[in-house]
């Protein structure tokens, strides 16, 4: 063994450039896969891990307290298919006029229990302490990290009710309360319920620009307010139970229930589970209930659509990752048919000339693994983490790869060397060992010698014509080259095509090239002297506006839903939907909405579908009108809505559209010079969803394409390599160092022509399907047209580039080799 050992360490250090090679194509190939492999499972892995670990509850069930008694509920727990049960707990909802913490006014679902543990739904503590007496409360913050002890002790005033102090901040995977306090707190919450008028007091934190932004692609973020906020509606984008009462004038008359089900893997066992649990309860005791299927398709909603394009990458990565490697590997081998003779010669068995060889290989291989593993968990972390960029994730942790993501990549891909170089290696080691020695250094002969005769008879330059019939005495060879070549051109197509399509998104809404201005009404905790109205007409009256959009912004609840929702109500002469909604029309009178795909869908709505509206005890009929390209979390209406739902209510922001070439930032001053607490922020256009679908194209498009620039070059090498002597001799008979590269070149950039023919095409159809397999947006037809001639012509060279790259060192080093050195080879 130490003699196999010696000779395969002596063959690395004799092959430093193929070793590097080898393992800078692992170490890419490596890190592509990781990143497709991580993001592909991140959708479900830490949600699942997290809920477990917090014993979730598979469904939150509201029960209405005048029909059913707390005994019965009780009872409930021991029917079939009932792992666990918490409860019942006194629920009730609290309308919040103004920000608080952060968030918009609107419900706020209060549960009263006693401690955060139990069989389901055990809630961590992150700050402060658990409510347990009459005056506290403990707010459920939804967001990564903890909101920090500053916050504590801030209080929630309510209107003829207690005021209560901010004791803890806790999380709840389950989503079961925007807050809780303590069991007998809740009479007395109660007592206040739809009088919305309640106050705060402490320091909200202001709000960026980055989360008003009025493109398309930021209305949901823009509806967040913070990636750093408290719940404080039961989980409105996550779909957990927002407090839904049996009569909304009643008073007491909720109660909770928390559920966990032996078999809760599909919502049809949700289901089941759930009317199990509720067998032999009164007709008309279920108020509201919610899957814990909903929670996790939230979770994973912004995540999921990145998946297609995500899968495409990872499916070119593995392809170009295997062929690439393939190629390396079983050319190093049969280049190496030379050195394996000499070991023959020298008293090594076949079985120990294999074990040289694949130890050769396994070298570089497990070093490229390694190094692409840790890249891979380098990038891993920022990547997935704005994959999950505003949600509400809870103690789901998002920016970790799953552990056995890196261990099937440390594992795979050596086997994956060490598989495809033992066949070229079994079929050397039966070789004699004079044959051995003499392979790949007799005269040219074959397909590729009559090749290159047919086209010396052309009128073609002899070093284009000796180049161009190369690919042909390696057909094998040449068709990994050019497979990798096609996969090279399809992932640049594909990145071109959806950078196009992604830009054509983000502009939406910007086509008049007029900066944008969002101004609030308030600064931090101080609110604008100005009125509603009176902060519009000086916002018109400045010098370069050239429109202002007024917005307000509420929680409210769609009867029959339990998922509370975001709700925008503007008010002004900049909201054009013409380019926004992609079926039926913008909303224009009282009681029309319009909303996105992830958003209807859920919820079974389409346009013309009616719903009715519930904000702040108040209810209305509501139509949708339209459907928006994007959009999960929210709603738009216009103003007329908002009167009637909420009559003199005025708006808390405003989008200034100025004139093209006005400067933003001296109207922003303008703005401030109105009023020191309006808040003012020059938008910079930036578009959240576009950055990270270009920067991971971009990512995998830069790997992708080393890494078939990399096969290239290795082909090219093994080729100069085996041809030293011909090489030699056409230099003795006058060709120039020119000729030489020109010759090499030529020999993969017609595989470069054709990759790009049969690429672009395939890159065509892969965007295509990306786009259309987004569920959380509708492209229009402008954005998926990105294809025009001119872009079409450079695209063909692509294949050309990648082919001409990776040719050009090793040509140029043939070109350098003396001719006496070059007759010497043998």
């Amino acid at each position: 063994m130490s003699a196999v050992w010696r000779a395969s360490r002596a063959a690395v250090n004799r092959r430093r450039l193929q070793t590097f090679l080898i393992g800078l194509v692992v170490l890419c190939s490596t890190t592509t896969v990781l990143l497709a492999l991580g993001l592909l499972v991140a959708a479900s892995g830490p949600f699942d891990r997290a809920y477990a670990a917090q014993r979730g509850a598979h469904v939150i069930v509201t029960f209405d307290a005048s029909r059913v008694t707390s005994s019965q509920l009780v009872s409930s727990t021991g029917q079939s298919g009932v792992e666990a049960a918490a409860g019942p707990f006194a629920q009730t909802v609290l309308d919040v006029s103004g920000d608080w913490l952060w968030m918009a006014g609107g419900t706020l679902t209060v549960v009263g229990r006693a401690d955060p543990g139990g069989p389901v739904d055990r809630i961590e503590i992150l700050e402060g302490r658990w409510a347990t007496a009459p005056g506290e409360i403990v707010v459920n913050w939804s967001s990564q990290g903890s909101p920090g002890p500053e916050l504590l002790g801030t209080r929630l005033k309510t209107s003829g009710g207690p005021t209560l102090e901010v004791v803890g901040f806790a999380t709840s995977m389950s989503r079961s309360a925007s807050a809780w306090v303590a069991p007998e707190q809740i009479a007395a919450l109660e007592a206040v319920r739809g009088a919305g008028d309640a106050g705060t007091a402490g320091t909200p934190a202001p709000r960026s620009a980055a989360n008003t932004a009025e493109t398309p692609g930021a209305r949901d973020t823009r509806t967040a307010r913070s990636n750093a906020a408290p719940d404080l509606a039961g989980g409105a984008a996550s779909g957990a139970v927002a407090g839904v009462a049996g009569s909304e004038g009643s008073s007491g008359s909720s109660l909770q229930m928390l559920y966990r089900f032996s078999d809760a893997g599909t919502e049809a066992d949700v289901a089941a589970g759930l009317a199990r649990a509720t067998e032999g309860l009164p007709a008309g005791a279920v108020a509201g209930s919610q899957s814990y299927l909903a929670l996790k398709q939230a979770f994973s909603a912004l995540a999921d659509a990145y998946l297609p394009f995500m899968t495409v990458f990872g499916v070119l990565g593995l392809l170009v990752s295997a062929l690439i490697v393939g190629n390396v590997v079983s050319g190093a081998v049969v280049s190496g048919y030379r050195h394996i003779g000499v070991l023959k010669a020298l008293g090594f068995t076949p079985r120990q000339v294999v074990a040289v060889y694949l130890t050769m290989l396994s070298v570089p291989a497990v070093a490229g693994a390694v190094l692409g593993t840790l890249l891979g968990n380098l990038l891993a972390g920022p990547i997935l983490g704005s994959a999950f960029s505003g949600i509400e994730v809870g103690r789901a942790q998002v920016g970790e790869l799953a552990p056995w993501v890196s261990a099937v990549c440390l594992v795979g891909m050596p086997a994956l060397v060490v598989l495809t170089a033992l066949v070229p290696a079994l079929r050397a080691h039966r070789l004699p060992a004079v044959r051995a020695i003499s392979a790949g250094s007799a005269p040219l002969t074959g397909r590729g010698l009559r090749v290159q005769r047919w086209l010396a008879g052309t009128r073609l330059p002899r070093a284009v014509g000796l180049g161009l019939g190369r690919p042909f005495a390696r057909p094998a060879r040449s068709l990994l080259t050019l497979a990798a070549i096609v996969l090279g051109v399809t992932t640049v197509t594909l990145t071109t095509g959806l950078t196009g399509t992604m830009l054509a998104f983000a502009e939406v809404g910007r086509e008049d090239g007029g900066a944008r201005v969002f101004v609030s009404a308030r600064d931090g905790e101080r609110a604008a002297a100005l009125t509603d109205r009176q902060i519009e007409q000086r916002l018109r009256a400045l010098p370069d506006t050239a429109g202002v959009r007024a917005r307000a912004f509420a929680r409210a609840t769609l009867a029959g839903h339990s998922q509370e929702l975001y709700a925008d109500f503007y008010r002004g002469d900049d909201a054009s939907y013409a380019r926004t909604v992609v079926e039926g029309r913008g909303p224009v009178a009282a009681g029309e909405i319009v909303a996105g795909p992830g958003f209807l869908d859920r919820r079974g709505l389409s346009v013309g579908d009616g719903a009715t509206l519930r904000l702040n005890g108040r209810e209305l009929p509501v139509r949708v009108v339209g459907r928006l390209i994007e959009g999960s979390r929210s709603i738009e209406a216009a103003w007329p809505t908002y009167a009637a739902i909420a009559p003199g209510s005025p708006a808390t922001e405003y989008t200034v559209r100025l004139v093209p070439g006005a400067d933003a930032g001296a109207y922003a001053e303008a703005v401030r010079a109105l009023d020191p607490r309006l808040r003012a922020e020059v938008s910079d256009g930036t578009n959240t969803g576009t950055t990270i679908v270009v920067g991971f194209s971009t990512v995998f498009t830069v790997l992708l394409t080393a890494v078939a620039a990399l096969g290239v070059l290795h082909t090219v090498l093994l080729d100069v390599r085996e041809r030293r002597r011909d090489l030699g001799v056409l230099k003795s008979i006058g060709m120039t160092p020119r000729q030489v590269v020109v010759m090499t070149v030529t020999s993969v950039a017609g595989l470069g022509a054709v990759g790009g023919v049969v690429g672009i095409p395939l890159g065509v159809a892969a965007h295509r399907y990306v786009v259309d397999a987004v569920g959380a947006v509708e492209f229009t037809a402008p954005m998926k047209d990105v294809w025009h001639a001119p872009q079409l012509a450079g695209l063909l060279l692509a294949g050309v580039v990648i082919a001409v790259l990776g040719a050009l060192p090793p040509a140029r080093g043939a070109a350098r080799t003396g001719v006496g050195a070059a007759l010497r080879t043998e």
